[in-house]
């Protein structure tokens, strides 16, 4: 076996997998997993999941190979994007609908592009020659440097009039002056559905030979330069033209094997917040919730455990069974673990500091591999249980936790408000188990230091069971159920989520717990004076 120092335990960010230097990496020790083919299911639109859920790591690895027949590609949404549609907003006077006029022609030119460039030319063959005009006036308009982002297909709305007259140009048989003047920067509406119906023509005339899946990725991360209002129009119209083009439009094009559908990946609150109709049935029917929840009994057999050892086992010069690599590199057990099994019970140890995401794992094996190189101990091969219960590796870690829920609370709220959420525990005075009492005693106690300051109060104070949700929300704490023979139920939001219930509920008079991982970013688990 390497030394454990040696080896390549990837990245927490999946989009770094998109890198043709890292693409071998990843293509070796991503698990195809059931999430996968329900990708490739026809009637998903949006994949759902938290940060670190592996969103990204999916769509990069169909991107990266053909599978069962599927071809696909990625597109961000990037900062340049949103100020974009700020400032035609304010141009053009448009509402919610137009922004979901112009996502589906953002959708069309970039699905179109995929499909030139991915798609085998003679498969192509259209009734007529449709699409391949249509590509010739993209090609003018972009002077055949087109690229195919969003930021550049949003030009091609920016400038409606120019795009319509070409598109006009090329698709018309009897295109006249007349025909062309009818266009102006004046009439954008008007130009947008000459475009989209354009686009809709040719697409449709197409007989493909894949399945072509576009992913939007990136609206989980909101700019600080863009008013959360904004940005939420604007992801709203995307999601809506999302469920349009794939349910309205690819659905009912015929005679092609090949299907095309734009897929969205979105976090699961972000998802709640577009008001989608028949959002229940959109979630049920449409969607796929990633779901790595596993039970200390059953964990060897979990998905989490899979990605785990065949990201250790892949680089060893000779293949291995399943568990094998992980437990020469972790051959020890975790404590206070009721379960025996017949092989080390460590990886126990991990899913209880983690909230069951492939990223946080990852994070753990990176800051063990920097403290063995930091501690000299570069060719080691097995780790110890101390490794994992160092000061060292539980301050890394727990800050680690603690940026993921800053970066989660700052997509909302702003700097100062995340310091006035960190003065909270605090007034805990060490307590990381609290009851029902302690914890309004805490939030009284904030608000009171709030009033004397005379700070904004943030929305999610508004009253303490608002707080209590919105700490479980961000998995801070759990809420702890008694069952009357006696045993103890952890209710965490990560594990209580399902398609039935996106967005779990805290219960308040019940016992709670701070995360085990954030105890010590928050200066938690020891008694302090008040």
């Amino acid at each position: 076996m390497k030394p454990f120092a040696q080896l390549k335990v990837g990245f927490s960010d999946a989009e770094n997998y998109r890198r043709r230097e890292n693409k071998e990496l990843f293509n070796s020790i991503f698990v195809r997993t059931e999430g996968l083919d329900k990708l490739c299911d026809p009637r998903n639109c949006f994949l759902i999941g938290e940060k670190g859920t592996g969103k990204t790591a999916y769509a990069a690895y169909l991107s990266n190979v053909s599978y069962h027949d599927h071809l696909a590609t990625i597109r961000y949404i990037r900062e340049t994007e949103y100020q974009k549609f700020i400032a035609l907003k304010k141009e053009r006077h448009l509402d919610l609908s137009d922004y979901a006029q112009i996502w589906k022609v953002i959708l069309y030119l970039l699905i179109g592009e995929q499909i030139a460039d991915m798609e085998p030319q003679p498969s192509l063959l259209s009734r007529g020659d449709k699409f391949e005009k249509l590509r010739k006036a993209v090609k003018e308009y972009y002077a055949h440097a087109f690229s195919p982002e969003i930021a550049y297909a949003l030009q091609f709305v920016e400038k409606s009039e120019l795009a319509a007259k070409l598109l006009s140009k090329y698709l018309e048989l009897e295109g006249s002056k007349e025909q062309s003047f009818a266009f102006s920067e004046s009439r954008f509406q008007t130009n947008l559905l000459y475009i989209r119906q354009k686009f809709e023509d040719a697409l449709s005339s197409l007989r493909l030979k894949y399945s072509h899946i576009l992913f939007i990725d990136g609206i989980d991360i909101r700019p600080s330069s863009v008013p959360y209002v904004d940005y939420l129009e604007c992801i709203k119209g995307l999601a809506n033209a999302v469920w349009s083009v794939n349910n309205d439009f690819f659905a009912g094009i015929k005679d092609s094997h090949g299907r095309m559908r734009v897929v969205l990946l979105i976090r699961p609150d972000i998802f709640e917040s577009l008001g989608l109709q028949n959002q229940n049935t959109k979630i049920r029917d449409n969607s796929i919730l990633l779901d790595w929840r596993t039970t200390y009994a059953a964990h060897r057999s979990s998905d989490l455990f899979r990605v785990t050892d065949r990201l250790l086992a892949h680089q060893q010069e000779a293949p291995t069974l399943l568990g094998k690599a992980w437990d020469t590199y972790f051959p020890f057990d975790t404590p206070n673990v009721k379960e025996t099994f017949d092989y080390p019970s460590s990886f126990v140890l991990f899913v209880r500091y983690s909230l069951y995401r492939p990223r946080d794992v990852i994070t753990m094996l990176g800051i063990l591999q920097e403290n063995l190189t930091g501690a000299g101990r570069n060719n080691d091969i097995q780790l110890f249980l101390r490794d994992i219960e160092s000061v060292e590796f539980k301050n890394k870690y727990s800050s680690y936790l603690l940026g993921e829920a800053k970066d989660h609370l700052s997509f909302y709220y702003s700097k100062a408000d995340y310091e006035i959420f960190l003065k909270f525990f605090e007034f805990l005075h060490g307590s990381h188990k609290f009851g029902y009492s302690q914890y309004v005693g805490a939030y009284d106690a904030l608000m009171k230091y709030l009033k004397t300051g005379k700070k904004l109060v943030p929305q999610f104070l508004d009253s303490a069971n608002d707080f209590l949700q919105f700490l479980f929300d961000l998995n801070i704490i759990c809420y702890i159920e008694q069952a009357r023979e006696g045993d103890s139920f952890f209710r965490w939001c990560f594990r209580e989520r399902t398609y039935a219930n996106i967005s779990p509920k805290v219960k308040a008079g019940c016992s709670y717990e701070i995360h085990y991982g954030l105890t010590r970013a928050l200066n938690l688990g020891r008694k302090l004076r008040e």
